[in-house]
């Protein structure tokens, strides 16, 4: 029986290559230091990772209500959640985290770390409300 050696050998001699192609992409990690030029324009890189898998660490702010499946992901910890900023009002510090399911909250306090899609742009929930800038999207988090 030819071992894997050969048959790449063999199939390297027939001119036979073969694609890999990997079964994710890779996560950029982002900082909240790296989201803004400066107020409300958002960075080259911010702009550049839209649409691309994104791990960023920080906070969970309290959830608005139970059973939501979305959080605030905030830059230091904040007992209160900043929600209903209007566009110009919008903090630097903080990025909506869009879930796949119902979360569970974490204590405000302890560092998580989330990952997903990010999305850029002013955006309106129709269903809380809530004003985003940014936000991750299809998101998993951990404790960090």
């Amino acid at each position: 029986m030819p071992s894997r050696r050969d048959f790449l050998l063999l199939s390297a001699a027939a001119g036979l290559t073969f694609a890999v192609r990997p079964s994710f992409a890779a996560e950029t990690r982002l900082a909240f230091n790296d989201l803004y030029e400066r107020e409300a324009q958002l960075s080259a890189l911010t702009e550049a990772l839209t649409g691309q898998p994104v791990v960023m660490t920080g906070f969970m702010a309290p959830p608005l209500k139970a059973e939501a499946s979305f959080f605030v992901l905030t830059k230091t910890p904040l007992a209160v959640c900043p929600f209903c900023e209007t566009e110009a009002q919008w903090p630097d510090d903080i990025v909506l985290v869009l879930t796949r399911g119902i979360i569970t909250a974490v204590p405000f306090n302890v560092p998580i770390v989330a990952r997903g899609v990010l999305d850029t742009g002013f955006e309106i929930d129709p269903e809380t409300g809530f004003v985003s800038l940014i936000r991750i999207e299809d998101a998993t988090f951990a404790r960090a």
